[in-house]
This record gives structure tokens, sequence and C-alpha cells, in this order.
């Protein structure tokens, strides 16, 4: 598994439960931004989670984080796909087939994930038709064994070295850490009443305690 070296007509992908999202989302958007020409990403539902916020309450959220990074970049280059979104990745893909016929597909993943992909619904039919990009998680070492695995179904890997801080979605679902969230959301999720997140969550205003 090599470095991944970006064509001029690639498209990054990614799908993310964003429950919520979090300065690791963040990071991952921002870090493909540099290696990709189009970055497209969607809340999604998960078969494997039980979720903590309905699907259109996470992709406005994950749309608030997109507003906020694309508007430091080139118009278009961003965008939160939700016409993308689908529980299955077969579906996903050939959404975006549709959209983008002439792109190369980067399916972007955290190392996490990589021991389940096997699992995911007809994995047979469209891991031979996208690259697979490996985000390396804290706490989730690749493994060559998984690794082998996606290369027998068809495989092409590339790892993205990419510097993600540790922050889980879970963690955050278990114990609400506003320094683990884009300082962006918090009001919404205050305003919302999502996550545990409460008023004292909130900054201070300028000069206070």
């Amino acid at each position: 598994m090599s470095a991944n070296t970006a064509s001029t007509a690639s498209v990054a992908l990614f799908g993310t439960s964003a429950d919520p999202p979090t300065v690791g989302h963040r990071a991952v958007l921002q870090g493909l931004l540099e290696l990709y020409p189009l970055v497209c990403t969607w809340a999604s539902e998960n078969p494997f989670k039980q979720h903590g916020a309905p699907l259109h309450v996470r992709a406005a959220l994950l749309g608030a984080v997109v507003d906020e990074l694309a508007a430091l970049h080139e118009p278009g280059r961003l965008q939160l796909r939700q016409d993308f979104s689908s529980s299955r990745a077969l579906n996903s893909l050939s959404e975006v087939k549709k959209q983008f016929p002439q792109h190369q597909t980067v399916m972007v993943v955290g190392s996490d994930l990589l021991a389940q992909i096997p699992s995911w619904y007809a994995v047979e039919q469209w891991l031979p038709h996208c690259q697979l990009a490996v985000v390396p998680r804290c706490g989730w070492p690749i493994q060559k064994n998984d690794l082998e695995l996606l290369e027998k179904l068809g495989g092409k890997l590339s790892r993205l070295a990419l510097l993600i801080p540790e922050s889980a979605s879970s963690t955050i679902r278990r114990h609400p850490n506003p320094e683990l969230v884009p300082a962006p959301l918090l009001p919404q999720l205050v305003e919302q009443n999502l996550y545990g997140f409460t008023a004292a969550d909130l900054p201070s205003p300028c000069g206070l305690p």
C-alpha cells in the first residue's frame, strides 16, 4: 500500500455518520482538499451503529462544517452531497458515477473500518471499481491481514498521510467535550439540545472568566 497521488480527474468521497461531526472530520476534509481537486461528503446511516441524532440533523451539522471550510477554498471544490447518501456503498458509488462519469472515484475510510468492509453489501461488485484511500485513526493500527483480504476482493488501496486528532464521535456521545467538535457547531448543539451540550460549554464572552 503506497502513498496516494491524486489525478486531476479524481473525486474523493467521504461518507460518514457525522454523529456528531468532530474536529477529526474537519481535519479529514481539510486534508482531502490538499490532495484532491474535488471532495464530496455526506452524512449517512451506518447499519452497524446506533445513531444519536436523526440523519437530517447530522447532515445539517456536517453542512455547517462544509460551509466553513468551503469558504476558504475555490468554489465547488468541497461539496455536501446528501444525494449520494445511502447505507450501502454500492448505491452511493452508483450515484457518484452518474454525476461524475469521467472521474476516478476514491472512497475515503478510516482505518477502523478496514476489518468491516468485507462484510458490506455486494462488496465484490463495487470495490474493484474504486480506489480505497485509508486514513489512519488513533487506536486503530492498519492490519496486514485486513489489507490482504481487501486486495483479494479486488481492492486498490492507498494510505493517506494525514494527521487526524483523536476525536471519536462515540466518545462525544458518552462524554460531551466542546474541544472535540468544530467551534462553529457548538451554538447549534446547545440550541438544539444535542449530544448533551449545554450553554456552559459555549466560550465565555471576551474579557469574562
